[in-house]
């Protein structure tokens, strides 16, 4: 069999969100159009611009992180190692009933360890280098939550970390893919991030992109977006593996394509980034080997930054044509935040259940008449609908540019 005659498919989701601490309730919230974003509680955020954050609540990661493990880690991992033992359920696939050479793991990374590294660095100023613990060295490391995922749960196939910001968990899902389609098997995928931390937040704020009071992308009262945590894993699967073990795909990924805008700060990025965004989607069709009239709705990246939505609008506008105006679209991290890493990897998890449902979610907390661009913004309550094919986009600082195309299994 040819790489390019293995289909991946989409087997077990698993979510750590504002709105949700498992996919079922992420769902729900998702579909009620639920406002996760509030004032920042893990630190005193008085002293900054930014006082609201998407925080993921009520989670307790000693129930799916062992002791040990807890103690090495930063929350990011924690969210991503409980994210993979619900999509791994989900899938109904037992690594431990194979060698585990035939499952893989690729995450995005964006901000990494944060708190873990604040506190370490913490110790190292107030009491000296024989105070920093030897987790320092790992526990921030971009790759952290892969090499977590593929010890803890003894995934030995292809391994990889994918950081390209906030487009990094469709490039993960993309990267995936590829390895689906070069002979892999099965890879477990997607992104989390946990970056609401004094650190962190400060770290954000020199993009003088986030928004001092509210996160309404597409909305003539966008002012830029706030941050948020959590994020998803999802279990990608060559089709006909699936198939011999009887496991039911939720979606297929169609298409993929990454292209690059610019940095903000040379006049190209966010103002003029529409030809990258339009790039990607017309290289994500042609993977997908649809046309712009297939797509049947669109799950946005709104940054909630007005430069950077017109540049979004345009760009489908670009690659769509008339499309663009009647296609629904939404942005679900409007209510979540935006995670980053752990946003795009959100948006897909929700297109997934989209596909499933024949349901496009709310984008949180606006009206239809708030809404600023040519574009059918989903508003109010979720939107029942025909979906074969929903494109998935997502942006990152610096440029990256993503285009997922996911669709129905049936």
């Amino acid at each position: 069999m040819s790489g390019t005659d293995r289909t991946a498919v989409i087997t077990g989701l698993g979510v750590v969100a504002p709105t949700g601490l498992d996919t079922a309730a992420f769902w729900r919230s998702a579909l009620a159009g639920v406002d996760g974003v509030g004032r920042i509680t893990r630190f005193d955020p008085a002293r900054y611009p930014v006082r609201r954050a998407g925080e993921v609540v009520g989670f307790d990661p000693r129930s799916s992180v062992e002791a040990r493990v807890l103690v090495q880690t930063d929350l990011w991992t924690h969210f991503a190692l409980a994210a993979t033992q619900q999509a791994l359920t989900e899938a109904a696939l037992d690594p431990a009933a194979g060698s585990g050479f035939e499952i893989g793991v690729t995450t995005s990374a964006s901000s990494g360890g944060n708190a873990f590294g604040q506190r370490e660095i913490e110790a190292l100023w107030a009491r000296g280098p024989r105070f920093v613990g030897p987790y320092q060295s790992i526990a921030w490391f971009y790759a952290a939550s892969t090499g977590q995922i593929s010890i803890n749960r003894g995934l030995r196939g292809p391994c990889a970390v994918v950081s390209s910001e906030a487009a990094g968990g469709l490039d993960a899902l993309g990267h995936s893919r590829g390895v689906i389609r070069a002979g892999g098997r099965v890879q477990v995928t997607g992104g989390t991030e946990a970056p609401v931390s004094p650190y962190a937040l400060t770290c954000q704020l020199k993009s003088d992109l986030l928004s001092t009071s509210d996160y309404r992308p597409f909305s003539r009262h966008a002012r830029g977006y706030l941050p948020g945590e959590g994020g998803a894993v999802l279990v990608v699967e060559e089709a006909g593996h699936a198939a011999a073990r009887g496991a039911r795909p939720l979606a297929r990924i169609a298409g993929h394509a990454a292209t690059f805008a610019g940095p903000p700060g040379d006049g190209v990025g966010w103002t003029r980034g529409a030809d990258a965004v339009a790039a990607a989607i017309r290289f994500a069709l042609a993977d997908a080997d649809i046309s712009a009239t297939q797509v049947d709705a669109v799950f946005a990246d709104g940054m909630g930054v007005p430069a950077a939505d017109a540049a979004e609008v345009a760009g489908l506008r670009a690659a769509l044509g008339p499309r663009a105006a009647r296609v629904p679209v939404t942005a679900v991290k409007a209510g979540l935040g935006r995670a980053y890493s752990g946003a795009a990897a959100l948006e897909a998890t929700a297109a997934v259940l989209a596909l499933r449902d024949g349901l496009v979610p709310p984008t949180p907390g606006l009206a239809a008449a708030d809404v600023d661009h040519d574009i059918d913004l989903v508003t109010g309550g979720a939107r029942a609908a025909d979906l074969r094919h929903v494109l998935v986009l997502a942006r990152g600082y610096g440029g990256f540019t993503s285009a997922l195309v996911l669709a129905a299994a049936g």
